[in-house]
């Protein structure tokens, strides 16, 4: 809700789109900067202890915007400073959010659930708030949205502090920031399910994602719509984007989710490539909700094999990189996306993104073998397969 508020209101103070680009940069920019170091602090400190202050932070944040706004003050560098303070509260609330669940999760098998769960309600969120921002700031106005959103945050920290943790199962010597910054990249860098499953985000951050930036153009340029057609073009891949959230919450074990990744690639890509030739709504309308379907279980199979397979002392340092490929790097495909835009055609610029989407999820597939055979000890161990079921797959291979 205060997102749509928040951009609504900014446009209509300055009626200039670039004002909507900096107030978005000026979020995700400060999420990407302060991500590696919230990883570092989640692996150190309490994370629920982190969470809740990041809330509190949020929760002021988006009270000092109501304020400003009922006393009919509010200026464009308001909303540009307060965009950027919840952007460092993002950067720490993200990661450590992320591999809190891990935390109040109790068997690791259940995180193939717990992960995807938690995306189905991030996604149903984006469903419902737009609309009800919409009427509400139709009807009461934009402080209204803002008001309601910092009241939210009380809902929040309650439930956080009713959450029972278990302690941590590791001891580790706290060392210098920048130390176990190091430390976290070189475990990233040395295992390679970690690594190629973390440069697979980045392109598809780059080229696959940035994408959904068009949609607008694509509403009123493409299809000859209004603002409709743009709230069915971003519903529909919201709604993908849930069904893909909520059909991995169904699995039984993270067993078989590198295949999946591939899988969903070549649905997100190949969407988008044939969305961008489509004149006709309601085919727009389909293939985008195909393109959010596997946009959606890219992600969210991807975070739950990290989390899987990742040591409990690291874990908020490898979700900062997470973080980092998956929200810091959009805004730079999509700034990169839209200057290419600019000589070649959205319509062009669309394909190739979805192209170069299937064409890194195939070479993707082609480390899964690889991938595999370092992956077999860490389920083992974890007890995701069995010895007899390791000894089924060594004689497969054997025959092969």
């Amino acid at each position: 809700m205060q997102q749509v508020a928040q951009g609504w209101l900014l446009y209509k103070l300055t009626n200039s789109p670039l004002m909507l680009g900096l107030a978005a940069f000026a979020t995700q920019s400060m999420q990407f900067v302060i991500a590696p170091f919230a990883g570092v602090l989640s692996d150190r400190f309490d994370r629920r202890k982190i969470i809740i202050a990041a809330n509190v932070v949020a929760m002021v944040q988006a009270f000092l915007l109501a304020a400003l706004v009922m006393s009919g003050t509010i200026k464009p560098w308001h909303i540009l400073t307060l965009a950027a303070i919840l952007g460092i509260a993002n950067g720490f609330e993200m990661p450590t959010r992320h591999s809190f669940i891990p935390d109040i999760v109790e068997k690791k098998e259940d995180l193939v659930n717990a992960i995807p769960m938690n995306s189905a309600m991030f996604n149903g969120a984006r469903l419902i708030g737009p609309p009800i921002a919409g009427f509400v700031v139709a009807t009461a106005g934009e402080g209204v949205c803002f008001l309601s959103n910092a009241i939210s945050y009380a809902a929040v920290i309650v439930a956080l502090l009713m959450i029972k943790i278990r302690p941590k199962s590791y001891i580790r010597k706290p060392k210098r920031p920048m130390t176990e910054l190091t430390e976290g990249f070189g475990y990233v860098s040395r295992f390679k399910p970690l690594r190629d499953i973390l440069l697979l985000m980045t392109a598809i951050s780059l080229f696959g994602s940035s994408c959904v930036v068009f949609l607008p153009v694509f509403a009123k340029d493409i299809l000859g719509g209004g603002p409709k057609a743009l709230g069915l073009l971003t519903a529909a891949m919201g709604a993908g984007a849930f069904i893909g959230a909520a059909l991995l919450a169904s699995r039984r074990n993270v067993r078989g989710l590198g295949r999946l990744i591939v899988t969903a690639l070549c649905i997100f890509g190949t969407s988008l490539m044939f969305a961008a030739w489509s004149r006709v709504l309601w085919l727009s309308v389909a293939l985008l909700a195909c393109a959010g379907f596997g946009m959606m279980v890219h992600m969210a199979a991807s975070n739950t094999l990290m989390q899987t397979i990742t040591d409990d002392d690291k874990r908020g340092r490898v979700m900062s990189f997470y973080i980092m490929a998956f929200s810091g790097l959009g805004p730079i495909g999509s700034l990169l996306m839209g200057w290419t835009a600019r000589f070649t055609g959205v319509r062009t610029v669309v394909i190739f993104g979805g192209l170069m989407t299937v064409i890194s999820g195939l070479i993707f597939s082609r480390a899964l073998p690889e991938i595999r055979k370092l992956l077999r000890p860490v389920y083992l161990q974890q007890g995701i397969i069995t010895e007899a079921e390791e000894m089924s797959l060594k004689e497969e291979e054997t025959i092969r």
